[in-house]
């Protein structure tokens, strides 16, 4: 039986997709919103919020590739109708990578003070950025192990109980931020950043519970741990590592852009948080169709339906486009009411204003690496990805960014350099992708 890849079908595993993968920047943008409209320290306090999220968004990032590894090799065993061979493989992949995220909260809390002083973090930032990890990453292995069940969802062509899990995750960040950062009078005592931790940690262990709970009644995948480790572990582990050496070259970008803004001072960096979260969300909206491509290029690929691939990739080519410039024109449309959202602090504003054009000129140019991303990791050409990203970072971020902040472009500097990396992620990959599977099609 042929692959449905009508954009009917896209759609139905986009749109879900979409409204999940939009939770995780509406948990920060959240924080970062109700903390900027606090009555004392409003730019300090957003700052910090920037500054952990850029961290802890590099350790999710980091480990929170076990949900392509998890969907690439489960679609293919879909696509081979061999589920069976493989069902013991999520739980032991949840195992390993929880078992990394206590390691890292028992390595990092301790060093908090160390960590963000790397990211030039000083002062009242410092203490702000501190407090607020120091809570929040009490939730990370409830992230992480949410992404996980999330990835077996994807490999079995499920976006839909996702998509339940993460508005649930949202409406109670949301709510709890309200309450605990602002509080009620009588009731609640108001928190500040320590409130917007608390209410994301909770909100990632709903999250986490109601994971478990979907996976458990809705297929037939295990959570129960169970021996010997699964003929599949050794790939997964393969692509762990290949993905691991790509968000490490992912976060030196981040980082670099991070430690630059807050180099220019607190006004700098609090434009830069609004506007790295803005991109970040137009990220995750991209997302549902990558994860569109990276669902249905799984289960083609292991069903060697390689005509169908190309005509997917093309389909997916054609949404990505019209997304991003979708996305560009509705952020043209609310350009300054954007801004207010996050502060009113007229200096904050003058330099977002100044730089947000750039976050939404590259929108469709985004859409196409993002798209592509989650085309190879369907695949689980994890390998392709990992030897992009370096060369994107490394040849093409960090010297026009040196470049630009030598010539004193400030945030100009940061989102320039962000453009061009991005045209170096996804044009290499479009021609890597045409390359192997236009001949495969030929003699498919």
């Amino acid at each position: 039986m042929r692959t449905n890849i009508s954009l009917k079908h896209i759609n139905k595993l986009a749109i879900p997709a979409l409204i999940s993968g939009v939770s995780e920047p509406i948990l920060s943008l959240t924080d970062a919103a109700i903390v900027g409209n606090v009555d004392f320290n409003a730019t300090e306090a957003l700052a910090a919020v920037g500054i952990v999220t850029t961290f802890l968004s590099m350790l999710i990032w980091v480990l929170g590739q076990t949900r392509s590894a998890i969907s690439s090799i489960v679609s293919q065993y879909v696509g081979a109708n061999k589920l069976d061979k493989i069902k013991n493989l999520p739980a032991q992949a949840i195992f390993i990578i929880t078992s990394l995220s206590i390691l890292i909260i028992i390595g990092t809390y301790p060093f908090a003070n160390n960590i963000f002083k790397l990211y030039n973090a000083s002062g009242l930032i410092l203490d702000y950025s501190v407090e607020y990890y120091r809570i929040r990453v009490f939730g990370f292995p409830f992230t992480l192990f949410t992404i996980a069940v999330f990835g077996a969802f994807r490999g079995l062509q499920n976006t839909y109980y996702p998509m339940l899990i993460a508005i649930t995750g949202t409406i109670v960040n949301i709510i709890l931020d309200f309450l605990l950062v602002y509080g009620i009078d009588g009731f609640i005592s108001p928190m500040h950043i320590k409130g917007a931790a608390y209410a994301s940690v909770i909100a990632q262990l709903a999250m986490a519970v109601l994971s478990a709970y979907y996976l458990l009644k809705k297929t037939s995948i295990p959570l129960k741990l169970s021996f010997p480790f699964n003929k599949e572990i050794n790939r997964f582990l393969l692509m762990i590592i290949n993905l691991f050496v790509r968000t490490i070259a992912l976060n030196v970008t981040l980082y670099y852009a991070s430690a630059f803004a807050t180099s220019y001072g607190a006004t700098y960096i609090a434009a830069y948080t609004i506007a790295i979260n803005l991109w970040f969300l137009g990220a995750f909206i991209v997302d549902g169709y990558a994860s569109a491509g990276n669902i249905l290029s799984g289960k083609l690929f292991g069903g060697k339906e390689y005509n169908l691939l190309i005509s997917l990739s093309n389909k997916l080519i054609k949404y990505g486009i019209i997304i991003g410039v979708l996305i560009a024109v509705i952020g043209g449309l609310l350009y300054y009411p954007l801004g207010r959202i996050f502060t009113n602090d007229p200096e904050v504003l003058k330099q977002f204003y100044s730089i947000f054009w750039i976050v939404l000129a590259m929108q469709p140019l985004c859409t196409l690496a993002f798209i592509f991303d989650g085309i190879f990791k369907g695949l689980g050409k994890m390998k392709v990805l990992r030897n992009v990203l370096l060369a994107s970072t490394f040849l093409v971020f960090i010297p026009i960014l040196f470049w630009l902040d030598y010539l004193d472009y400030k945030l100009y500097a940061i989102f320039i350099a962000i453009t061009f990396w991005i045209i170096a992620r996804g044009f290499p990959l479009i021609l890597i992708f045409r390359k192997i599977f236009i001949p495969l099609s030929k003699n498919n």
